[in-house]
């Protein structure tokens, strides 16, 4: 917010942002080859894409939709929806490991019922405790879009951050559709973007809508970003602790493997989403013609991921030392 005027900041983030582009895309293309093993799931994840797209039909619902299909094509297609269908028998051929499917559950990793109530009862108590204390109503609002946004964060970062946009912009108007796009690309330049990004906007918004007056605007952004990472993560700790024990009891059973299966083919949808909102407005800023230079960037971070198997952070690297040196040239 201080320096992101200054023109080398500038030109670093005009590299990276149409790095960011070819980043997603790529995610989409490794997920979709791993998941979209089928025509009905091909079918799920164009479903997918188009509510979002076209309809903006918010996340959540896209989740639940795809969800409900997967446990329906448990009773009518089985095989459809069999986690891995049509890759195999499974055998990938990795070798020995510490931990495979026939080492015993330790007594820790087994579930219990008094665990379960004790860890629900203390994660609750945290979230409840902090919510009642946070008078503010930016900060208020701001614990309650992110535990919502952390319930539907099947699919990881990429999948869930065109909801935190539609809420952050749009809904709350916390920060502007050009901060975001800077919040997107800070965010990728280190592991788990995730919670860069929610920090981000956290510490934008409250520092945007100077929730401690003028002169605290340090302080309020800290806060900002305190309340989204704390929110965005509580209940995903929770869901751990609690789901944690049932997850190997439930794997191999198509009433639990089967909506998973549709969910994460609809989140390939998603994520070419959000590879689309990623190119409408880098290659196209503000509505303006076809950026070429920023396009080439793009393709060549594609070609580079794709074709070359560069590595990611290698790419953004390169792609900033590109960005900065055309500012400085031009």
């Amino acid at each position: 917010l201080t320096y992101g005027d200054v023109s080398a900041v500038t030109g670093i983030l005009y590299g990276i942002k149409p790095a960011v582009t070819a980043i997603v895309l790529f995610a989409a293309y490794r997920i979709g080859s791993k998941a979209l093993s089928n025509n009905i799931l091909r079918a799920i994840a164009v479903a997918a894409f188009i509510a979002i797209f076209a309809l903006k039909i918010p996340f959540p619902y896209i989740v639940l939709s795809a969800a409900l299909v997967g446990f329906l094509g448990a009773k009518f297609s089985p095989d459809t929806f069999k986690m891995g269908a049509h890759h195999g028998d499974g055998e990938t051929g990795y070798g020995p490991a510490l931990i495979d499917d026939n080492t015993p559950v330790p007594d820790h990793a087994k579930f219990k019922w008094s665990r379960l109530i004790s860890f629900a009862v203390v994660g609750i108590g945290i979230g409840i405790s902090v919510m009642s204390l946070l008078s503010d109503p930016v900060l208020h609002d701001m614990g309650e879009f992110f535990t919502k946004a952390a319930m539907v964060t099947f699919g990881g970062a990429y999948a869930v951050l065109p909801y935190i946009y539609q809420g952050g912009v749009d809904q709350y108007a916390w920060l502007t559709s050009t901060q975001m796009m800077d919040g997107l690309a800070l965010g990728e330049t280190t592991p788990g973007p995730l919670i860069m990004v929610v920090a981000f906007v956290g510490f934008v918004g409250a520092w945007t809508k100077e929730i401690f007056g003028p002169d605290a605007l340090l302080l309020a952004g800290f806060a900002g970003a305190s309340v989204a990472t704390l929110f965005t993560f509580l209940p995903s700790f929770l869901f751990i602790f609690l789901g944690g024990p049932g997850v190997e009891a439930t794997r191999g059973d198509l009433k639990f493997s089967a909506p998973l299966s549709a969910v994460t083919a609809a989140v390939v949808g998603v994520i070419i989403n959000l590879a689309v909102f990623f190119a409408k407005n880098v290659l196209w800023p503000n509505g303006a013609d076809l950026d070429w230079v920023a396009t080439l960037i793009g393709v060549a971070a594609f070609v580079a991921l794709f074709r070359f198997k560069i590595g990611i952070m290698s790419v953004i690297a390169a792609c900033a030392v590109i960005g900065l040196t055309l500012t400085v040239l031009v």
